[in-house]
């Protein structure tokens, strides 16, 4: 399930960068949408880190050992 939610999320980060390149070309730079959509992929980059560390940290995802 974990791994899951981290895919969507991923791809939503994804979804979301394309959609700042549309809004890109089509305002040509004079909008706020690419701005926008910029701001919830770095937002959702920054919550799929967080859910990393804690999944790392409950253990759902096993360390490296030696």
């Amino acid at each position: 399930m974990f791994k899951l939610i981290v895919v969507v999320l991923l791809l939503a980060v994804v979804g979301s960068l394309f959609s700042g390149l549309f809004f890109l070309y089509r305002d040509r730079g004079a909008g706020v949408r690419t701005a926008q959509a910029l701001t919830l992929r770095i937002g959702l980059s920054i919550l799929i880190f967080a859910l990393l560390l804690i999944g790392f940290r409950l253990g759902w995802i096993p360390g490296y050992s030696q």
